[in-house]
């Protein structure tokens, strides 16, 4: 009622507006489709965090993946839906000061960490963004395209102009300006894919790349790692609602193997993709054995840097000590022939795209498998402590 009108009016006084949504947003998965919607017809720019991306499908208007700290400081609104000020957000301060803050969330006591809102709203944050929707876009919220929950950029550039007379050109000029920043961060991604790593190992941006590259439109995407499934974060788009699954907000790593099991059992007939980091594969090896056995052929791919590289980006530069982080380019492909899988291995860039192709016709003809490959250290992720 009131909030909803509320945060009406802020965004229709905004001329710089970023939403951020979170896991939270689609945990009422029967109305992922109509949220889908509801944001095409608010024509607002989103970035999607944890289990809400793949939301609007790989590539939609809309849909910004990187520099999100420059837009979240330029922005004159912020609406943070199902997601807390916590470190991915630098606490809050990564939202610049002057600029008003919305908070809708299920947990009551994160509307009130460590920044205030000017708008806290406890609540489901994928029912208000579709009731918001509702009230400040009747029309496009009436009209958008995608009934299948991925709408079209087409829809989108609708739904941007539908808000009211004059919004969608005051709205445009920022939206591409996000825009061009994020396709320029893509080149930059292209160009560091493409660079040779030390003692010719795989690059693992191409490696992601080229994962990306095989992904069908129904394929599930099970992240269970640290720097290597960061990187993957960076690089590959999901394709649909629902089709990314990874430890979430605290790292709970060894995920892996159970959530594959889950998203195999309730779709038989999609590609289900493990991307392993080297230290979180001992969590739940295990279940191949339980994949091989149950007849549930999902294809797992380790990034083998022998390294918890996560750990040791920080720990050796701060303390100048790698103790506890070492590792070893352990034969995790063989690990997974002996529970009963199929395995290979890629130590080489020019096999990757070859090997990770066979991998997907293996699994496609029933049985599991685990493509271990010996990746090279990057700069990619210096910095960063979370997906």
């Amino acid at each position: 009622g009131a909030e909803v009108r509320r945060a009406a009016a802020l965004l229709a006084r905004s001329e710089r507006q970023v939403l951020v949504l979170g896991s939270q947003a689609v945990l009422e998965t029967g109305a992922v489709s109509e949220l889908a919607r509801a944001i095409e017809a608010l024509g607002v720019p989103v970035y999607f965090a944890g289990g809400a991306r793949g939301l609007l499908g790989p590539s939609h208007l809309l849909q910004l993946r990187h520099r999100r700290k420059e837009a979240l400081r330029e922005a004159d609104l912020v609406l943070l839906a199902g997601i807390p000020t916590d470190f991915r957000l630098d606490y809050g301060r990564h939202i610049g000061r002057r600029a008003r803050l919305v908070m809708v969330n299920r947990n009551a006591a994160d509307l009130h960490h460590n920044r205030r809102p000017d708008l806290g709203v406890h609540a489901d944050p994928g029912r208000f963004l579709r009731r918001l929707a509702a009230r400040f876009s009747p029309g496009a919220a009436a009209h958008a395209g995608g009934a299948s929950g991925a709408p079209s950029a087409a829809g989108a550039g609708a739904a941007a102009g539908g808000a009211s007379p004059g919004q969608g050109q005051r709205w445009e000029g920022w939206l591409r300006t996000l825009r061009a920043r994020d396709d320029d961060r893509e080149r930059e991604i292209a160009e560091q894919a493409g660079a040779e790593v030390a003692g010719g190992l795989v690059n693992p941006l191409a490696l992601c790349r080229a994962i990306g590259a095989l992904l069908a439109p129904d394929s599930v995407i099970v992240a269970d790692g640290g720097d290597f499934v960061g990187t993957a974060a960076y690089i590959l788009r999901p394709r649909a609602p629902l089709s990314w699954l990874d430890p979430g907000v605290f790292g709970t790593l060894g995920v892996g193997g159970g959530f594959a099991i889950g998203a195999k059992l309730c779709r038989p007939g999609a590609d289900v993709w493990i991307l392993y980091g080297d230290g979180s594969a001992a969590y739940s090896l295990a279940e191949l054995d339980t994949l091989a056995r149950h007849g549930l052929p999902v294809i797992a791919v380790v990034g083998n840097d022998a390294c918890w590289s996560q750990i040791a980006r920080e720990q050796v530069e701060m303390l100048h000590d790698d103790v506890g982080t070492v590792l070893a380019r352990t034969d995790y492909h063989r690990v997974a022939e002996g529970y009963g899988g199929r395995g290979l291995c890629i130590a080489r860039p020019q096999d990757v795209e070859p090997i990770l192709a066979e991998a997907l016709q293996i699994a496609r003809a029933g049985a599991p498998v685990l493509v271990n490959v010996h990746i090279g250290k990057t700069e990619f992720r210096k910095g960063s402590i979370s997906v």
